[in-house]
């Protein structure tokens, strides 16, 4: 009886799986154009499953050993289940490679299931409590009706009471993993996320790469479109597809910041919102965590209807710092920070949403080309009894100091001086723009006026095309993230991009100083127990780990870690311009950062970032101190002697 009835179940869960691909791939084309190549995705789709996702899944051993076991196990045994099942295939060797695909699939399912007995909090309930139940279902009973081709039982075996088991164990678990898949249910990301995987807009992250800098935003639109994201359907349709890919896994919810905080956001429950306008309804089925201070089932949305007027809430987008830990965390290489800021936009330069501070930053940024409206002819001050050259009367110098807006800040002068003490004890030749240097634009950007950003950046590309220089280097990572990372794209005529382009952090040059010599350092042995703040636009954003490390450990320092460290360490709260907009929430994130670093033991807590030293000193008394690695290494500086005069004439 089964025999002759599983082939037509599965050749209609088949029929009902391609109609359900096809509903979601409209869906998905219903966003804007976005060029991919499809032939090439799909086949490098293989290896970004099974190695870059790897990478990010296999930080958690069990999940990742459980994933493989689940999920390969599934993919291999439906193939075989097609061939021997559904084509009937006579093959011994077919049978039992079945039997062995389930059995995998089971033992994974399994853990799964233990998991769920008692989820952590940051798991979606709902349905996919379920899904364990199903995964079981589905490898128990596939397992038990191969056991005849696999001559372990006498065919026909399976009738009556039995029979009926079977077959509505095969309806369920079918019906899980081929309708689900298709239509709705836990399984939707399989079928979404292989795709996203093949067609991500950031293929550069695979293969080891890097790619974190904002898409540059087209200013120049037909009447009808709006600049930034007001809608579902203005998403690109790779960016549909990649919040389908979701698991609700919630990783991305654990380390957030703003989430942590108690501020409207939970970055999870966002992108299920995207999912719940890109094919319309509301969130009454969603079974995570909410957004702090925010009920479940009020959000409602459609492709075509403005995402911030029903669906999530203009506080929910401005709380969050940029920092990328949810994208780095995401097991689906999922961008929400993309999607972010893409919303922001539309607030920003079609509607002058922006709160807090923000619009008078910005009306700053336009007038006086620094985000607190000092006067740009005061830029250079701070360097009045530095005595370092300009690059206007100089013209050419190996390293060019972009000084950034810590030049109007007294505590970051402090960070900057002892930078340039650094780079003259090194001999370093180096220039500074002085007044010629303008805003980087960060902020501009995060808080989504990509036109401001865009001004400031041109005008600073063509400053710089003037000049000759080999390196520039900055104690800002946000500085340092733009120049690196997204003034390129505004630079195909600058010259600057064909004549090579390299951006140093200040810890970085620092480091190779150190290394060849050029400074040499006194141990730090007054300092007691010391740990190190990695900036999230240094680490996340740029990869940056080891060298401020490394300069750190040239003085003797062995660093007590934070638990929240290297690509995990938690934001300042100082990115992606919150404490501009300034959403509240239950407390402050550079608390909850310093109560990391009291965990520690730490009495000084060594920085590589302006605007992590404000958010951290920012901080109630008592506390560790706090100083930039520059400040360090400037106190630590052993004076080389130099060779008289006469002695150099010998040695000539």
């Amino acid at each position: 009886m089964l025999e002759s009835v599983i082939p037509w179940l599965l050749a209609g869960f088949i029929a009902v799986l391609l109609a359900g691909m096809l509903r979601r791939i409209r869906l998905w084309r219903a966003g804007q154009p976005e060029k991919v190549d499809l032939v090439a995705g799909l086949m490098a789709m293989p290896r970004r499953y099974l190695v870059d996702l790897h990478h990010v899944v296999e930080r958690d051993k069990v999940m990742s050993n459980t994933h493989v076991a689940t999920a390969g196990g599934f993919v291999a045994s439906m193939i075989l289940i097609i061939l021997v099942h559904g084509f009937g295939l006579d093959s011994t060797i077919l049978a039992w490679a079945l039997l062995a695909t389930t059995a995998m699939m089971f033992v994974g399912a399994t853990f799964v299931y233990r998991r769920r007995v008692n989820p952590p909090s940051r798991l979606s309930k709902g349905p996919w409590m379920r899904l364990p139940k199903s995964l079981l279902t589905f490898a128990a009973t596939f397992f038990i009706v191969t056991l005849p081709a696999a001559g372990v039982l006498p065919e026909g075996f399976g009738s009556g009471v039995l029979a009926f088991i079977l077959l509505a164990g095969i309806v369920a678990g079918l019906g899980e993993m081929l309708f689900g898949m298709g239509w709705a249910g836990p399984m939707k990301h399989a079928f979404a996320g292989a795709l996203h995987l093949a067609f991500h807009r950031r293929s550069e992250r695979f293969g080891g790469g890097r790619s974190t800098g904002l898409k540059l935003l087209d200013l120049d639109i037909s009447k009808g479109q709006t600049l930034g994201v007001a809608k579902p359907a203005d998403f690109k349709w790779n960016q549909l597809l990649g919040f389908d890919a979701c698991v609700q896994c919630g990783r991305c919810e654990a380390m957030c910041p703003a989430f942590a905080a108690g501020q409207p956001l939970n970055p999870k429950k966002l992108i299920q919102d995207m999912v719940v306008g890109l094919a319309g309804g509301t969130d009454a089925k969603y079974a995570g965590s909410p957004y702090p201070g925010k009920d479940v089932g009020n959000a409602t949305g459609s492709p075509v209807e403005v995402i911030t007027e029903g669906l999530v809430s203009q506080e929910t987008l401005w709380s969050c710092t940029t920092c990328r830990a949810c994208v780095e965390e995401c097991p689906m290489m999922i961008e929400h920070v993309d999607a972010i800021v893409d919303m922001r936009r539309f607030l920003t330069l079609e509607q002058g949403s922006t709160p807090g501070k923000g619009s008078e930053t910005l009306q700053n940024l336009i007038a006086t080309d620094n985000p607190n409206g000092n006067d740009p002819q005061a830029r250079g001050w701070w360097a009045a009894d530095q005595n370092i050259p300009l690059m206007s009367e100089k013209k050419e110098a190996d390293v060019l100091f972009w000084v950034s807006d810590g030049a109007f800040d007294m505590r970051s002068q402090r960070i900057l001086r002892s930078f340039v003490k650094i780079l003259k004890a090194a001999n370093v030749d180096f220039a500074f723009l002085g007044d010629e240097e303008r805003d980087c634009g960060d902020v501009a950007r995060r808080l989504g006026d990509d036109a401001t950003f865009q001004s400031l950046a041109k005008r600073n590309i063509a400053t710089l095309s003037q000049y000759k220089f080999k390196r520039i280097v900055t104690t800002d990572p946000h500085a340092f993230h733009c120049l690196k990372n997204e003034y390129p794209d505004l630079m195909e005529d600058s010259g600057l991009l064909k004549n090579g382009w390299e951006v140093l952090h200040h810890t970085r040059l620092i480091n190779e100083l150190v290394a060849e010599g050029k400074i040499q350092l006194d141990a730090l042995t007054s300092a007691g127990t010391v740990t190190y703040h990695d900036p999230c636009y240094l680490g996340r954003y740029n990869g940056e780990y080891d060298a401020p490390r490394d300069v750190l450990k040239a003085m003797g320092i062995e660093l007590a870690e934070m638990e929240r460290s290297g690509f995990r360490s938690r934001c300042c709260g100082g990115g992606g311009a919150a404490p501009i907009t300034d959403i509240p929430g239950e407390r402050r994130i550079a608390d909850m950062r310093m109560d990391d670093i009291r965990e520690t033991g730490a009495d000084l807590v060594a920085v590589g970032c302006q605007q992590c030293t404000a958010m951290l000193e920012g901080v109630v008394e008592p506390r560790p101190e706090v100083q930039d690695i520059a400040e360090i290494v400037a106190a630590q500086l052993v004076e080389i002697e130099q060779p008289s005069e006469s002695i150099a004439k010998e040695v000539a």
